[in-house]
């Protein structure tokens, strides 16, 4: 197809990269590209592409993606990256798929990505219903809107033949839920790309929002272990799982801030050997947040100190010479951050929104962005429009009324990025 690059982008590009530039600037500049020809036939195709992306959102969640097995639901995307004829179609060592879609120069690079996995064990029923324009099944807005956002981007701008000044490498990338621990993306940055990324744009889940706050989490596995024995016979023995008990009742107990934001759950827990013998071991996994790193380490200190206080009263209340004791391990770590609502992305992304007559709150999440706003890497997260509810449920819906909004968002968005 016939590419063309914009006859802005003189203009644009001085105006994009003065990271000094007034607001007022910004918001022109991002109002006269989408009013350009050949944007606006991008924009405009977005709509009649609705019915494929919606397609495409069904296909992709119908193949499941649990965590650390993605690998089905990468092949479809890397078949659909080679399809609409990205370069450089790969996978790397972690699962991530990845396209190149080059500009007039390699930069700036801007690298638009889209997670793959879900929380959803092995042998969900990954069916989606429809009724009408709701979508129901597990996945179905986080994230398979977003992925099939990112093919639906790369789709409209071939249909407008739009070359855009810098490079844009799309990404579906692994990792992203759970004990992922955004494996995929830190892949991506120590690793699978080697030219320098300039902007990070992901793409997660429904809705209309601006994330250029990342909350940071601690996520642990605490192992409780003890010597065990017969309920009867052996009774007065530390007890593990009682030991555990005291510990998520004084965790239960502590206190947060609500500003900032600052949260705790024990998501998980299991051990036990029968009803009628005191257990030799158990444990819990438990999440920490908080969009303050310093709120996060008052609370991960709060949490060790519960942890330790439950198992010295299940001993202390024994009194016996076998003891109870805990391991902690740290199996996921996301740090807290934020791109300043004055860095150009943030000023360009809230002007793109404005251009398209859109409200999008400026708002914290937890993305993939932790990993690049933690290196220092200019970075966002947007939802992909629509109205997504039940979110890591398996009653998951998505609203697809009017989601074409949220898609012409994302176009906009990329292509003003990338110059």
């Amino acid at each position: 197809m016939i590419t063309r690059t914009f006859a802005l982008l003189g203009l644009v590009m001085s105006v994009a990269q003065a990271s000094a530039a007034p607001q007022s600037a910004t918001t022109d500049s991002t109002a006269a590209l989408s009013e350009s020809r050949e944007v606006r036939a991008a924009l405009d195709a977005v709509r009649s592409d609705d019915g494929a992306l919606v397609a495409d959102q069904i296909r992709f969640c119908e193949i499941a993606a649990p965590p650390f097995r993605e690998e089905r639901r990468a092949a479809a995307l890397k078949q659909a990256f080679e399809h609409l004829g990205l370069t450089d179609v790969r996978i790397d060592k972690a699962g991530n798929v990845l396209g190149s879609r080059p500009g007039v120069a390699l930069r700036p690079h801007l690298v638009v990505a889209a997670h793959l996995d879900t929380v959803f064990p092995e042998g969900t029923d990954v069916h989606v219903r429809r009724d009408g324009s709701v979508l129901t099944g597990p996945g179905i807005g986080d994230n398979c809107r977003g992925l099939a956002t990112l093919v639906a981007i790369v789709r409209v701008l071939n249909q407008a033949g739009i070359k855009t000044p810098g490079s844009v490498t799309f990404v579906a990338n692994v990792g992203e839920e759970g004990l992922g621990n955004l494996r995929g993306v830190r892949e991506l940055l120590d690793h699978t790309i080697r030219i320098p990324i300039d902007r990070f744009l992901t793409i997660d889940g429904g809705g209309l929002f601006l994330a250029n706050a990342e909350v940071g989490s601690h996520r642990y596995r605490v192992t409780f272990s003890g010597p065990g024995g017969h309920s009867y016979a052996r009774f007065g023995t530390p007890n593990p799982i009682q030991a555990m008990g005291r510990a998520i009742a004084r965790v239960s107990q502590m206190r947060v801030p609500d500003h900032p934001r600052t949260t705790f759950s024990v998501g998980r827990v299991g051990g036990g050997t029968a009803v009628n013998a005191i257990p030799t071991d158990c444990w819990m996994e438990v999440d920490l947040r908080s969009v303050s790193a310093a709120a996060l380490a008052t609370l991960d200190a709060d949490f060790r100190k519960a942890v330790d206080e439950g198992v010295r009263d299940e001993n202390a209340r024994w009194n016996n010479a076998q003891s109870v004791f805990a391991k902690v391990e740290l199996i996921g770590d996301r740090a807290a951050g934020r791109t300043p609502e004055s860095a150009p992305i943030v000023r360009t992304a809230q002007s793109a929104a404005r251009a398209l007559g859109l409200t999008v709150p400026l708002t914290e999440s937890s993305t993939d962005a932790s990993v690049p706003v933690a290196r220092g890497i200019p970075a966002i997260a947007i939802g992909a429009g629509g109205r997504g509810m039940g979110q890591h449920t398996m009653a998951e819906t998505f609203d697809t009324t009017d989601a074409w909004r949220g898609t012409q968002y994302a176009v906009l968005l990329v292509v003003a990025l990338a110059r």
